[in-house]
This record gives structure tokens, sequence and C-alpha cells, in this order.
């Protein structure tokens, strides 16, 4: 896919497993099994999806899945598989390294997306893209040092540390965001300063929904997470996104969805914001 400046990858760095009810929240079972079967723990499969942009003169990453920095206990619980997709294999389809990366972009800083920022060699810890620049909202990296009871269990300090450390991290105020072709949006409800990008033209508009829009299935405006700090805020977010979705016919990429890589969003009066033309995951990259 090709969008202004950048030609567009998705980018499998692996899945993960999380408990349905958390994703789904007041959403009853019955519903969201349909599209999400769990499995004997309540688990969902979900994908680790990262978005790279390459343009002549810059290869920008946006997050960088679950990492490889989990020991067998965790691994075990989030149930995660890096055998069949994984960052290095990902971008060796398309001809890249780690070391290729010049900037990476952080929706947040939820170990589901940071955590592959960082691994460990020998023992330390160091930075999987050595020659990037990382880019956060500097009130989600304040959070993520000083976060809630809710949710201090989604951010871990080997995924922090080194990156201050690096002098490699910059800390964004608002909109600051100087990238052509891109447009940066703060979200709220999820976890404070979520970054999301639309990668546009005068044709086209990707966005990439991080959690606001984690899978397919969470189009619909009441299917939204329990994980959420601020579930009423996420409603009114997902309201004003999905309103422009439809109006200006942008495409959603869905970091989480274990088939659909991206979604068109048609809007019906009597059920609402629904999935339009979806793509998978071989679709999204012939486009």
């Amino acid at each position: 896919m090709q969008i202004g400046s950048y030609t567009i990858h998705s980018i499998e760095t692996g899945s993960f497993a999380l408990d349905g009810g958390a994703m789904f929240g007041v959403v009853p079972k019955n519903l969201w099994q349909k599209s999400n079967p769990a499995d004997d723990q309540n688990r969902i499969d979900l994908a680790l999806r990262a978005l790279l942009l390459q343009s002549p003169d810059k290869i920008i990453l946006i997050d960088g899945g679950i990492g490889t920095k989990f020991d067998s206990k965790r691994t075990h619980i989030y149930k995660i598989n890096q055998e069949r997709e994984n960052l290095h294999q990902s971008l060796a389809k398309i001809g890249l390294k780690v070391e290729n990366i010049t900037d990476v972009l952080i929706s947040h800083l939820h170990f589901d997306h940071a955590g592959g920022f960082t691994y460990y060699h020998n023992g330390h810890l160091k930075l999987t893209f050595p020659n990037a620049r990382h880019y956060v909202q500097e009130e989600q990296w304040n959070w993520a040092l000083n976060p809630s009871f809710k949710d201090r269990a989604s951010f871990l300090q080997e995924d922090l540390m080194p990156l201050k450390s690096s002098g490699q991290l910059l800390l964004l105020q608002n909109h600051e965001l100087h990238f052509p072709d891109i447009e940066l949006y703060r979200m709220f409800g999820h976890t404070p300063a979520m970054q999301l990008f639309r990668i546009k033209d005068k044709r086209t508009s990707l966005l990439f929904c991080a959690d606001l829009i984690p899978t397919r299935s969470h189009i619909p405006l009441p299917w939204v997470m329990a994980y959420d700090n601020h579930p009423l805020q996420t409603l009114k977010e997902k309201s004003m996104i999905l309103s422009e979705a439809v109006k200006h016919k942008w495409l959603l990429f869905f970091e989480h969805d274990p088939i659909f890589s991206a979604s068109l969003v048609i809007f019906d009066p009597k059920k609402g914001y629904l999935p339009g033309t979806s793509f998978t995951i071989s679709d999204f990259n012939e486009l």
C-alpha cells in the first residue's frame, strides 16, 4: 500500500491471548464469542501487529509488540507464540533489519505494545532498534512511571528504563509530531495520552487505532474493553473517530485482530457503527 510518501507494511510480531471478558467489558460472552471464540481459560487469540512506513529517507515503525523478555510462566499465561511470526522474520520478508529502523512511534507503553523495544543480551537489556529515535507523549511516559492501581501491571520497568537511559527517547507535548503525511490524535479513555496515527494523502487515510479499537469486533460503540481506565471517555473518543472514518472513508488498522488487519466502517441507522469491507493480513499486504 502506498499513501503519501510512504510504502506501508503490516508487521506481524507474533500472537498472544487475553481474557475475553476483559477485552469486551459489559458485552455478554454469548455475543463476543461468535467472532472471538475463547479457550478453556476464557482467553481469546489476539495479534501483536505493528505498522511500518517506508519513505526514501525514513523507515518508521509504529509500536513493537510484546517482545521476548517474558519468562516461561508469563509466556504460558499470555499464550505468547512467536514461532510462526515474529518481528525479525516480518522485517526480513521486506528486506529490512532492526538496524534499518530510523524512528519508532509509540502509541502507549503497555507491555504488549512496548515490550518489543528492548531485549536481553547476555543478561543485559538493549534497544531492539539501536539507530532509532523513539517518540511517546510525555503525559503517557509520566503515567507509566506512576500508574494507577488499576493498570500498574500493564507497565514494566524493563520496558521503560532502557529507553530512558538510551538518549533516544523523545517526549512529545500535545500534537507536536512533525512527519509528512502523518497526523497525530491523543486519546485518554484507555490510558492517558495514547497516540493514534493517521497516514494520509488526498485520496486515502489509514488510521492506526492502537487500543481505542483493538480489533474489528470493537467497532460497535458499546464494545469497550474493561482494561480502559475511563470507558465513558473511550466511548466519546470512539464516536468521534468512527464518525470521521465513515464520513471520509478512512481505513482502520487493527493492532490486535487475529484475522483482519484493517477495515472500512459503515453506519447503520438501527445498528450503529459496523465493520465494512475488511482485509485479512495477506489482503492488506497486497493493497
